[in-house]
């Protein structure tokens, strides 16, 4: 995979006096279907979460609220993204490391996964994921 692989979907939004309102449909909006789905809030100012890579999983990441960086990395290239609207998702693939950070006050950052919870599908080591992508592009 690559980091080009990586991209931001327009979620749709139906706009209302009353508050507006966003929805994600598996291989409609997304190429999966919705395995798992968690959030993570209250992270303190400073704090990085993720430092790990999926060997399966594919993940769409929303910042429903406040904003943080998601840096995405597939052994080779790097690039920064900054989410900060409820109706953008970031697309990560698998095989790319990601880490997030700069998280602002009241942030949260919603995650839906196309798998379940699996201990085996972290690379959770970075010079181990390296190896592996450097692997991968050996045996193409």
């Amino acid at each position: 995979m690559s980091i080009h692989e990586c991209k931001l979907i327009k979620l749709p939004k139906i706009s209302d006096p009353r508050g507006n309102l966003t929805f994600i449909e598996g291989q409609n909006h997304i190429p999966f279907d919705i395995q798992r789905v968690y959030y993570l809030y209250d992270v303190p100012g400073g704090a990085e979460r993720g430092g790990h890579a999926h060997k399966a999983l594919q993940q769409l990441i929303i910042a429903i609220s406040g904003s943080f960086d998601i840096h995405l990395d597939d052994g080779k290239e790097r690039k920064t993204i900054h989410l900060n609207r409820g109706y953008d998702g970031l697309l990560v693939p698998n095989m790319i490391w990601r880490e997030i950070d700069n998280f602002s006050s009241a942030a949260v950052c919603l995650v839906m996964a196309s798998e379940r919870y699996d201990e085996a599908d972290y690379y959770r080591d970075y010079d181990e994921f390296v190896r592996a992508t450097q692997q991968k592009n050996l045996s193409v």
